[in-house]
């Protein structure tokens, strides 16, 4: 019988868990020997327009996951950091939104807070997420109305109600204007997470409680941790308080926050007063 979230004769999340995790994994070990930990990466380096580096890895995990993804459902569109954007993900009821390495620049220095990211959506919404930290043997995952996981164990957001005492991490500037608005400094500050797919994992794990996202952030970015945020009891949006969009003709986000959903009112209400 088909999978009730799934059109008839579409493979429901079951039947695609296993083969996307084998996939990533996979994806993670072309990238590996490319990464030093500690030192400059192997791999040959060049930059992109706009001037944000690209390694050989990224088009090698890129090219990698668009072959096998595209076997695994062949019915999904692509939307990826390292493709040139078709859009023909538009008008696609399916979509894979991937981020061959998030965090690019700590792939390069030798720091092992980077990611693969790779999100399904389904009808414009986010179906599977994975987040995979290779360097860190670490393996983020989610499917809708099934919870979240970290290598296999629940994860949920941190049980904090108040703002005092938080621990909080994103951009310097938007941080500052958070602490201003919120009338006090009782926070920890923890350092930027490079990778933004992990900002946004560690606030579904509970490890941050919250997540500053500066504008200009991408879906691949995105997708894939915002639903295992979701998942583990809290939200990405934006400092309106709606919910992250994604598959738009631009790709690109403004301000956001990801937060334990006990948390959202009170995050937004500091950012609008700073």
């Amino acid at each position: 019988m088909p999978d009730p979230v799934s059109p008839a004769g579409r493979q429901g999340p079951d039947a695609l868990l296993g083969p996307l995790r084998e996939a990533i994994r996979e994806a993670a070990a072309l990238a590996m020997p490319f990464f030093n930990a500690g030192d400059q990466t192997s791999a040959r380096v060049w930059s992109k327009a706009g001037g944000s580096p690209v390694t050989e890895a990224d088009v090698a995990v890129d090219t990698f996951l668009k072959i096998r993804l595209s076997e695994i459902d062949p019915s999904a569109a692509w939307l990826s950091e390292e493709t040139s954007d078709d859009p023909v993900r538009l008008n696609s009821d399916r979509v894979w939104i991937v981020d061959p390495i998030d965090g690019t620049r700590a792939f390069l220095s030798g720091h092992p807070d980077w990611s693969i990211a790779v999100a399904l959506l389904e009808r414009g919404q986010p179906l599977l997420g994975f987040v995979h930290a290779p360097a860190l043997g670490i393996f983020y995952e989610a499917a809708s109305g099934r919870g979240a996981t970290r290598n296999g164990a629940g994860i949920a957001v941190s049980p904090r109600t108040a703002l005092p005492g938080a621990g909080i991490t994103g951009p310097k500037p938007m941080a500052d204007r958070f602490v201003r608005g919120a009338g006090q400094d009782d926070f920890t500050r923890i350092p930027r997470v490079p990778s933004l797919a992990l900002r946004v994992a560690r606030v579904a794990e509970g490890a941050i409680d919250i997540g500053l996202v500066s504008r200009d952030s991408r879906d691949w970015d995105l997708a894939a941790a915002d639903l295992i945020l979701r998942e583990a009891g809290g939200t990405v949006c934006t400092l309106d308080g709606a919910p992250a969009v994604y598959n738009r003709p631009e790709p690109k986000h403004g301000e956001l926050i990801a937060v334990p959903n006990a948390l959202k009112a009170a995050t937004l209400t500091a950012l609008a007063a700073g």
